[in-house]
This record gives structure tokens, sequence and C-alpha cells, in this order.
């Protein structure tokens, strides 16, 4: 009650304090609603297929287009799903397999090799890394932002390293934010209900003269706990305040800046000891040059900090370093070159404890990255050839290489066929070379230190139909892994030793439709069907065939369906079907989440959210022994524009 009760102050001192820094710059702008959700929800199929996207070739092109397998979650999509932090939105991607481990924790991955520290998926927040080099993954926890911002997320299921580098093996999320400009005036919003307790969102924009555009914004959320399979209460629940800004300066579609960042800080508890401690922030700089119609310059530099304290197991300071040029140019009529040059610091210490231990507890690493890619178009309009290749240097193991081809056919009007074969690396963590347990000798866990990059060859196929009110894609997809991550013990009474012991596999088909039944309900409908096959090479002593690198189902199935009703109202539901994961235990299970909305002005919107709403409570993920179940969720979110 007292943290609502915060919430409710923060949010109306934080709406006045916006008031009174922008007061003295009116701009008729900033009095208009946002209404770039209620125009994207008016587009037909072929409008947004014909949606660009940019992180299949770091430069603007088709959706329709792309020689990949992409999908595009836009902001209406988000908002009238009810979700309520950017992994729940993620669900929305077909082409991921997400599960809720418990209230924070969530366990995301493309193309198997899902776990709690999932390692093979690339994840971006409008260009910035969201990266530990504990582990090479993402804490989702702490990746927070207003869901109104996000102006699309661009998910590639499939490697992206030749652009994005190393741990973008098996796809690549890249969420992007609004512009300052399309935020424009006060927004308000807040809620409560069964699991999410209170919620609340407070967001200013104001034109700064005729070319500068700013927002600043402030959030805060209660979340309750997950329960165990006995019904008693996990003890995980949370929360977390987060603020940031944003700015966009732009001169004559010549020179574009922007400069933005975040601040958050969070507690979780836990059932025997102290609260989880989570804090840290981020500011970025962001410029591009528009040279000529054929040539364009750019340039980003970010700085990240993160703080995370676990009483009785570990804490981390991480700061991160990052800065990244890239050029864009059109050679002559067929070529369409990018290149690039990148280099990352991390400064990384860690709090050890008696049960575990990175050694040695404090590392500076360094990455230098550079990479080139030309699409060609053999036959204009019809045949296009992608090839390129990513070259970087890292502390761990020196120069990698890792290229593609793709190759895009417009067999029709309406049908495109493309193909693409990939190299793609993931390089060592912390974890695999620098993790021990205890902390003290004797050990019974020891990092490898030879551990090398774990290496995938790729092959992908897929076909893309698009006519009138109906889309349809199909990708089917073929990666050999070789050196993934093994446990070695060399005697019976010598130490675990992470090791490259075990090469895999994994194959399958995803495929998803679209189609607007009316002018006013949409149907999306997507499955997996997927195969992860782990094996020892000779001279392994892991016996685990992958149990532990991967716990991923063999299947979905999602289908989600959007309308338009009278009187201002809208219903929106998802269902999702999702097989066991047998190497946890965790039994497959159908859920629905849906939202009502009613917008009685241009302004207000008001929404009821059920989410989970066939089970009283489910496993997602997890062995027996440390399983949690996410229970039914109801909320009523009111949110208000002016």
């Amino acid at each position: 009650m007292r943290f609502r009760v915060s919430l409710m102050l923060f949010t109306l001192v934080l709406a006045g304090f916006a008031e009174r820094a922008f007061a003295q710059r009116p701009d008729s702008a900033a009095q208009r609603p946002d209404t770039s959700l209620s125009a994207l929800k008016k587009l037909s199929i072929e409008q947004l297929m014909n949606l660009q996207v940019t992180s299949v070739s770091r430069r603007p092109e088709r959706l329709a287009q792309t020689a990949s397998a992409i999908q595009v979650i836009t902001g209406d999509a988000i908002r009238r799903s009810g979700a309520s932090s950017l992994p729940e939105a993620l669900r929305l991607a077909t082409n991921l397999q997400v599960a809720q481990v418990d209230s924070r924790q969530w366990a995301i991955s493309a193309r198997g090799f899902n776990s709690t520290t999932a390692n093979k998926l690339l994840v971006l927040i409008d260009g910035r890394t969201v990266y530990t080099p504990l582990f090479s993954g993402v804490f989702w926890d702490v990746q927070e932002l207003p869901l109104a911002d996000i102006d699309r997320i661009e998910v590639i299921s499939g490697p992206g390293a030749t652009l994005w580098g190393a741990n973008a093996v098996n796809g690549v999320i890249n969420v992007i934010t609004k512009d300052a400009k399309d935020t424009q005036g006060l927004l308000l919003s807040g809620g409560g209900g069964s699991e999410q307790r209170g919620f609340g969102t407070v967001r200013y924009g104001a034109a700064l003269g005729s070319t500068v555009r700013a927002r600043i914004y402030g959030r805060g959320f209660d979340r309750a706990s997950t329960v165990l399979p006995s019904g008693q209460d996990a003890v995980d629940d949370w929360h977390l305040w987060q603020g940031g800004f944003r700015l966009d300066w732009d001169e004559a579609s010549v020179n574009r800046v922007t400069l933005q960042g975040d601040l958050y800080d969070g507690h979780i508890s836990q059932p025997t000891v102290s609260d989880i401690g989570v804090s840290g922030g981020n500011v970025m700089a962001k410029w591009s040059h528009t040279i000529s119609e054929r040539s364009s310059l750019a340039a980003q530099l970010y700085y990240d900090r993160t703080h995370r304290h676990i009483p009785g197991t570990f804490g981390e300071d991480l700061d991160t370093y990052d800065v990244d040029v890239q050029h864009a140019a059109r050679l002559g009529a067929r070529h369409d070159v990018v290149w690039g040059l990148g280099y990352r610091l991390i400064n990384d210490r860690v709090a050890n404890s008696a049960m575990l231990a990175f050694l040695p507890p404090g590392v500076a690493r360094q990455w230098f990255t550079g990479f080139v890619q030309d699409e060609i178009a053999l036959v204009p309009d019809r045949v296009h050839v992608v090839l390129g290749t990513k070259i970087e240097h890292n502390d761990y193991v020196g120069f990698e290489i890792q290229p593609s081809g793709r190759v895009n056919w417009r067999l029709t009007p309406s049908g495109t066929l493309w193909a693409a074969v990939s190299r793609a690396l993931r390089s060592p963590s912390r974890i695999d070379r620098e993790l021990f347990a205890p902390a003290q000798p004797p050990y019974f866990l020891a990092g490898g230190p030879d551990f090398h990059s774990e290496e995938e060859l790729a092959y992908e196929l897929g076909y893309r139909h698009q006519r009138g009110a109906l889309a349809l894609s199909v990708a089917t997809f073929y990666s050999r892994y070789h050196g993934l991550r093994s446990l070695e013990r060399a005697s019976p009474t010598s130490p675990l030793v992470i090791g490259n012991g075990q090469d895999g596999e994994s194959y399958g088909a995803e495929a998803t439709a679209q189609y607007w039944l009316t002018n006013r309900w949409h149907v999306n409908a997507g499955y997996t069907e997927l195969r992860v096959h782990i094996w020892p090479n000779p001279g392994s002593t892991d016996t685990s065939r992958g149990a532990s690198e991967s716990h991923t189902p063999d299947r979905q199935f999602i289908l989600r369906s959007s309308l338009d009703l009278p009187a201002h109202l809208g219903l929106a539901a998802a269902f999702r079907a999702i097989a066991d994961i047998t190497n946890q235990q965790v039994p497959a299970y159908a859920e629905l989440n849906a939202t009502l909305t009613w917008k009685p002005t241009p302004t207000l919107d008001l929404s009821l959210v059920g989410q989970n709403l066939l089970h009283r409570s489910h496993a997602e993920f997890g062995t027996p022994a440390t399983r949690r179940e996410i229970e039914r969720g109801v909320y009523g979110l009111v949110e208000w524009r002016f």
C-alpha cells in the first residue's frame, strides 16, 4: 500500500516538474495527442509489409524484401496486448521462445538453447547492446522502459553476426523507441491489480526551439510474488523506479543528433536473506549526417553502468564504454555498401562469496570490430545478393571472422524466396573462463582456461507471400554447432572444468500468417517446430547431452486476434499452446490473455487486462526443485494524453 501511495506522489511530482521545465517554450505540437498508434492500427497488410526495418542490413529496407526470418512487433500491437513489461511484449513474436521463470526472471531465446543465462541471442535497445560479460546474455529484470515509447521491436530468428558481432548466433532483438517529436505533450498512465499490484508512468514532451524536441519520463511498479508448486508464496515480489530523457535535434534533414539516457533502482525479495538490489543507468549520443543522396555517415557513443547485489551469492559493478562508426554508400547502379568500425571496453568488478567466485574478481576487457556488407542487385527489383563479413578481436581468443551470404529472389509480385548461409560465434564469457566454486580450493567447478568460442554454421531457406489482406511467411533452417560448452572431469577426484566438449545441431521451421478478416478484425498466427540435439565429442566426459544448455519445447502455437468494436471499444486476445520441456519435466500448457479497451474520448484510454486466464497457476520453466508457478492475473489501466 505504501508503494502505491508513493507511486502516485512520484507521478504527480514529476508531472509538475515537467510542466515547469517546459512551460516557457510553448508549441502547438505539444498540445496535440499522440496519434501514431491510432494511425498504425489502420494500416493494411500491404502497408505493414512495406514498413522500413533496419536490423537485417543496418540500413532501411522494406520488411517484405528482407532475406531473413524477421518479425516486427508494432507499438499498437503491444498496447492492445496488455503487456506490462518488455519480456511480455516479446511473446508477440512467434519466432521466439519466451518463458516466465518467476516474478522477475525470464528465459528468452530463438531456435533453442533457452535458459535463464541464454547466451546466443543479441538484444539491443536503440542500438545499445544489453549485455553482461558474466554469461554473454541479458538480465531481463532491469530491461524496463515505458512500453508507450516503443515504436517497434524488430525480431530476427537466425544468425545476425555479420553485422552485429559475437553472440548474435540464433537471433537479434532490436527495440526501437519513438522520436521525441512523436511523444509531445503530457502522458499520465497507471493502474493495478492482482499480480501487477501497482504501476504508473508520467511522460512529458515539448519543443525546445524550431529544430529540437525533447521528452522526460518517470515510471515505477510493484509486482506480486509467484507461487511454489505447493501453493505457498515464493517471496519474490519486487519493485523498481526508473526515469529518463531523450532529446532529438534535426537540421534540415542533413544532420541529426540524439541524446538519451535512463536511471533505475529496484529491490527484489528473497525468502531467507535480504533483498536483491539492482541499480544502474546509461547515457547515449548518436549523430547521423547525410553526405549526399547516395552516401551517409553515422556514429554512436554510449556509457552503461549496472550494479547488482545478491546477498550471500555475489555482487557486480559493470561499466561499459562503446563507440561505433558506420558509413553507407550506393556505388554505381547495383551496389549498396555499408561498413563500420567499433570499440568496446568493459570494466567488471565482482564481489565474491564463499559459495562462488570469479577469479580474478576485477577485469578490463576490450573488443575491436569491423564489418562490411555489399548488397548487389543482380537483376534490379528481382534478384539481390548480400555478401558480408564481421572481423572481431577480443581479449579471450584474438581475431575471429563471421561471414555470411544471402540471396533474395522476387518470384512474382506477391512472392519472394530467400536463402542464407552464415557463420556465427558465441565468444567466451566470464563464466566460461573465470568461474570457480567454491571460492577457495579444492574446487568443485573451475573455469576453463582454454575455452574458445562456440561456432555455428547456419543454413536457411524461406518464402514470403503477400497479397491483399493475407501475408504468409515460412522459414526453414538447419544449424550445426561446434565446441558447445561442456563440463569435463580428468579423474573422479578432480574438479569439473568448463570446456568445449560438445557438438550439436538444430533444425525446424517457423510459419506465420496475418489476415484482415474485415477492416476492423485482424488475426495473426504463428507455429514453430524445433529440434535440438547435442552430443559429446570423442574424449569428452560430459554425458549430459546438453541438458544444461537447452531447455526448449519442440513446438509452439500462438494465435492472436484484434477486433475494433462499436462504441469505441476494442477486444484483443492471445492464445498460446507450448509443448513440454522434457529435460526440465515442465508439462505442456495452454494459456489465454485478453484485453478490453474503451476510448471514451480521443485522449483517454481505459483497459481491463486478463493474463493466464485458463489456469489458476502454471509452470513455464525450471526444474521441479526450484520451479515457480505463474498465477492468473487481472489489472486495470488508465492512460490519459493531453
